[in-house]
């Protein structure tokens, strides 16, 4: 029985599917990657923005047409999509045999055979449930050599623009001593590098511990042998604390980079979303955290085309982009969402206004990127650097340093080295720099 799943949306999705997976792999399912072949079709979806509900439903229509053309006996939708747009889901797209909502994926193997049994039902779990491990661990979709810890699930936030509380449910961290026995297991299994996401790692552990545990939970993923590399994604500047610094400094397992979503500059729009912090504060923690740790790699995200926004605000952003000069920076024209308080708000902008002030500040942020990774490499440093692959043809690696996150950040590609697997980290001198991209070559300490 071969099954196709296709895994949409976040790195936090992504740990739902791979949840998905070894659940149905433990039960003798196999998988396939060829549409024609599968019997049945799983889809993990998302519905944060309005391009990621089109992705979701057109790869749903897709796959549905193989019940006529094809051997499929059976489609799931798992996920946001089928979380928020059951009742549509169920109405317009009948080829759909079941919908699980986003806190039921431990469910997927039963829904499975009862779809094949032709008997096939939707789940919906409370959203507020506490979290726990994966009963059957995670079948990895990376490689093999990082993964993604998801260490919580939900937010509290509720950000005027955002639906994610709606479809995930109230902040609830996942214990520490399942998040270690989980990070034991990956490393195990050759994992070197930890990446922690959530909606906010900030703020975990303060429903279950009282207070903000990130550090505590750093310090003892820090002291698991085997694991070389944390990563840590999506820290809301005003949840970060001195301790939280501190243990960056301290602990030299953990990468001088931090995902701090920003959204925006311009304080009157910072309020229309709801967001907790304004300009300055914005600045203040941007010095400080520069100031403590001066090699640290900083990414953000914006939005631009917020309800309300005016060409002043706008302006206010891209002076502050450009005084801030983030090493790494995404920008998304608002999207309005059903349900949220910003959908309703006045003061709509017109969609090509928004992806013209997207694009004006990826310009920016475009030159800026490009004169820091010349800066970079007119030093020649030798850097540490994760192996991610090779191009046979050129003889070349690819590779990433502590400032490259997965799939979002640039490469390195050097030279030299012999024979190198996906996993390993070695010494690389940089020589040059192409747009985002780095150069280099494998550097070998005794040969100077």
């Amino acid at each position: 029985m071969k099954v196709l799943f296709v895994s949409l949306g976040c790195d936090k999705n992504l740990v739902d599917s791979e949840a998905m997976l070894a659940s149905l792999g433990s039960r003798g399912y196999h998988f396939t990657d060829e549409r024609e072949e599968a019997d049945i079709a799983i889809i993990n979806t998302c519905c944060f923005i309005n391009d990621a509900k089109e992705e979701s439903i057109q790869t749903i229509l897709e796959i549905a047409a193989l019940k006529e053309t094809g051997r499929l006996r059976g489609l799931i939708v798992a996920g946001c999509l089928g979380q928020r747009y059951q009742e549509e889901i169920q109405k317009e797209i009948p080829e759909v045999d079941a919908i699980l909502g986003t806190a039921s994926g431990e469910r997927i193997a039963e829904t499975v055979e009862e779809v094949l049994a032709g008997k096939g039902r939707n789940r919906f779990d409370g959203l507020d449930s506490p979290q726990k491990a994966h009963a059957d661990g995670r079948r990895l979709t990376t490689g093999g050599h990082y993964a993604y810890l998801k260490i919580a699930e939900g937010c509290d936030k509720h950000c005027t623009y955002c639906i994610i509380p709606h479809i995930r449910g109230s902040y609830r961290s996942v214990p520490m001593e399942v998040l270690l026995q989980e990070a034991r297991t990956l490393v195990e299994g050759g994992v070197r590098e930890l990446i922690l996401v959530a909606q906010e790692t900030t703020v975990y552990g303060v429903d279950l511990y009282g207070k903000k545990s990130l550090p505590d939970l750093l310090r003892a993923l820090c002291g698991i042998e085997g694991l070389s590399w944390l990563r840590i994604l999506y820290c809301y500047p005003e949840e970060i604390t001195d301790d939280l610094i501190d243990t960056i400094v301290s602990e030299r397992k953990i990468c001088h980079y931090l995902d701090i979503p920003i959204q925006h500059a311009s304080d009157t729009v910072l309020k229309r979303m709801g967001r907790r912090t304004d300009r300055e504060q914005l600045r203040a923690v941007i010095a400080k955290l520069r100031r403590e740790i001066p090699d640290i790699c900083l990414r953000t995200t914006l939005i631009t085309g917020f309800p309300g926004e005016s060409q002043e605000d706008f302006e206010e952003l891209y002076r502050f982009v450009n005084e801030m000069e983030f090493d790494r920076l995404g920008v998304f024209p608002y999207s309005p969402e059903e349900g949220t308080p910003a959908a309703e708000m006045e003061g709509q902008v017109p969609e090509e206004r928004k992806l013209s002030r997207r694009d004006e500040l990826m310009e920016l942020q475009q030159a800026i990127a490009f004169e820091k990774a010349e800066e970079l490499a007119s030093r020649a440093p030798v850097m540490e650097a994760f192996v991610e692959g090779r191009l046979p043809e050129e003889d070349i690696y690819i590779a990433r340093t502590y400032r490259d996150a997965p799939d979002v950040d640039g490469l390195v590609f050097f030279t030299g080295g012999g024979e190198l697997l996906s996993g390993e980290i070695v010494r690389v001198r940089i020589t040059g720099s192409h747009e985002y991209d780095l150069t280099g070559e494998m550097y070998d300490e005794f040969t100077e």
